[in-house]
């Protein structure tokens, strides 16, 4: 059974946009554990279109000596997105049309993980398609700048775990309410 977990980067204030302006500092080793876990978690990467024009930008002539760079490149990505049609970075499909229906039949054999993609993690949440919503919560108000939550439905979640790093950070992991 697969599943589909959302990770990100967030300030107190819920601003998730420019997260490579303030969020280094509290980068460590335990943060980078956590991150490259959730990475080695995935059959495949799934994000929105603008995720995918930055990263399709930076990975393919990223430095090939970080390991990053090749689980990047190589790895299977989805882009839902409705205005791209031609995707030019390796391993890339894009998904359109139907989404919620297609990312029920691929997660019912790939774990599928978003990195970034606040729009699509919000509609995955709205229509009750992430499993697991992990924030990576930073100590700084960064007092400006796209926020994850906007106005919206209420999506009831509940803590499965918490951990708070030696800088302060918070990793919390959220699942649906009623995915008991």
């Amino acid at each position: 059974m697969g599943f589909i977990k959302s990770s990100l980067f967030i300030s107190l204030d819920g601003v998730i946009e420019s997260p490579e302006t303030w969020h280094f500092p509290y980068f460590d080793d335990q943060m980078g554990a956590v991150v490259g876990e959730m990475m080695s978690d995935n059959d495949a990467i799934l994000i929105g279109r603008h995720t995918y024009d930055a990263f399709a930008s930076y990975w393919p002539n990223a430095d090939p000596a970080d390991p990053t760079t090749e689980v990047m490149n190589g790895t299977r990505k989805y882009v839902v997105s409705n205005t791209l049609t031609e995707p030019t970075w390796e391993n890339s499909t894009v998904i359109t049309g139907d989404v919620a229906s297609e990312l029920i039949r691929l997660k019912a054999d790939s774990r599928l993980g978003t990195t970034g993609s606040a729009a699509l993690v919000r509609w995955l949440l709205e229509q009750r398609l992430v499993d697991e919503l992990h924030l990576l919560v930073h100590p700084i108000v960064v007092g400006h700048g796209k926020k994850l939550f906007a106005d919206g439905p209420t999506v009831p979640l509940k803590l499965v775990s918490s951990t708070t790093f030696d800088t302060g950070v918070l990793h919390l992991v959220y699942a649906a309410a009623d995915n008991d």
